[in-house]
């Protein structure tokens, strides 16, 4: 069985695989929905001996308009505590920030063929999904809240 095959398999019955995407620069790379409503892409590299578990989300227009009316000072102290807090789920990650202001955050971790496993392969996604969470979570704490209204199509895959 390939590697492809394997976490495919995996993927599947966990109930989290959700779609295949065509790219040029990967073996395969899957769309998967972990937990409920939230995307997140599972993706080998061509070349590469590793697997990419990543998820990129886009920051509310509403938090961002809640930024803008926060103190520079207490935007430079978020961007700080953000950092220092992913750094604790041992993920990759990359901001985007302009003016201070936190415009997207992009989680990642890696998987290298010779560690991989299904045990492996969940725990790594839980741990990006738990570092997402980390950051939503962050941003209500010194920002305020938003409600948002029933958006069920949460297509933030880091690759649309």
């Amino acid at each position: 069985m390939t590697v492809e095959e394997k976490v495919k398999d995996w993927l599947v019955d966990e109930g989290m695989f959700r779609d295949k995407k065509i790219e040029d620069n990967a073996e395969f790379h899957y769309v998967i929905e972990f937990p409920n409503d939230n995307i997140m892409d599972v993706v080998k590299p061509k070349g590469k001996d590793c697997i990419i578990v990543g998820c990129a989300t886009q920051v509310a227009p509403e938090h961002i308009e809640l930024m803008v009316s926060s103190t520079p000072e207490n935007r430079r102290s978020f961007l700080f505590d953000l950092q220092f807090g992913i750094n604790r789920y041992f993920v990759d990650f990359d901001l985007n920030v302009n003016q201070d202001l936190l415009q997207q955050f992009i989680l990642t971790d890696v998987i290298y063929e010779d560690g991989l496993t299904k045990n492996e392969l969940i725990r790594t996604i839980k741990r990006v999904f738990k570092a997402k969470l980390h950051c939503i979570m962050l941003i209500d704490k010194k920002f305020g809240s938003i409600s948002k209204k029933d958006d069920s199509s949460n297509e933030n895959s880091m690759f649309v």
